[in-house]
């Protein structure tokens, strides 16, 4: 489906400029979102008794170390799947609440998710952006 057309040339440029700052935040949070595989591995060597002899302790430690990794990588890709889905949403003219809380969610990011999230909800709230949109 076609993206619906905005009666402002400013707010077309303005959703598009927006739509590619969130595939771009989503990237750099993807990135990001893997450097505790790092975490993971050490915690698979100390659960292996590869680190430090093999004690009980280094393993339970090995333990907390995979599991925090784990929990982190998972919200952290979360995180960059909704960006980009916001970010696809936006060059649809999809889905305006969606958007809106996905850019509330970026302002977590310091410093660039906080940049792009005021910025989209300060354009998202304007009067004829809601009406752009499809649904």
């Amino acid at each position: 489906m076609p993206p619906a057309a905005a009666t402002d040339p400013q707010q077309d440029n303005a959703l598009r400029l927006l739509s590619i700052g969130h595939y771009v935040l989503a990237g750099i949070t993807a990135l990001f979102a893997l450097f505790p595989v790092i975490h993971l591995l050490i915690g698979v060597g100390m659960l292996a008794g590869l680190l430090d002899g093999g004690q009980a302790a280094d393993r339970l430690f090995g333990l907390l170390f995979i599991v925090i990794a784990l929990v982190m990588i998972t919200l952290g890709l979360a995180l960059a799947a909704a960006l980009a889905w916001s970010g696809r949403n936006l060059a649809r003219r999809q889905r305006h609440t969606a958007c809106v809380v996905v850019a509330a969610l970026a302002c977590m990011m310091m410093p660039l998710g906080t940049v792009l999230g005021i910025f989209s909800i300060v354009v998202l709230m304007r009067p004829g952006v809601k009406d752009a949109f499809v649904s």
